[in-house]
């Protein structure tokens, strides 16, 4: 099966699982002490509303490709059936979306490209996340 004719809520299904060890690596690389804080920072991060920022900022700065861009707008626009409590619709499928993209990515090998993108995410998200915290 080609990567493209898998189901985007698919791609999304792994693609969380990488943002979300990517994320947790990198809180634990910061020597945080307790999972409580641990938990309390990934959801900083690991939140729809979060993850469709941060989509929203990528976006803005042209750091997709076409073919990445192509991703995103499929999955984006891929009917679900609902979506979490405490963000709207169109909140939740730009999140999915830039899973479904990170789940696209690791099941092409592009693993050099999927960290590329997660570091870019941790870059941006530094100071609107780690002055607050601290």
């Amino acid at each position: 099966m080609q990567t493209k004719e898998i189901n985007s809520l698919v791609l999304a299904y792994l693609g969380d699982s990488v943002y979300e060890n990517y994320i947790r690596k990198k809180l634990i690389a910061q020597k945080i002490a307790t999972v409580k804080q641990l938990q309390s920072l990934a959801t900083h991060y690991v939140s729809a509303t979060a993850q469709a920022a941060f989509l929203k900022i990528l976006v803005q700065e042209n750091y997709f490709s076409d073919p990445e861009l192509e991703v995103l707008k499929r999955a984006r626009n891929t009917k679900g059936h609902a979506h979490p409590k405490g963000c709207d619709m169109i909140t939740y499928k730009q999140a999915t979306a830039l899973e479904a993209l990170l789940g696209y990515l690791t099941l092409e090998n592009e693993t050099t490209r999927c960290e590329q993108i997660m570091d870019k995410i941790w870059e941006v998200s530094y100071d609107c996340i780690w002055k607050k915290c601290s």
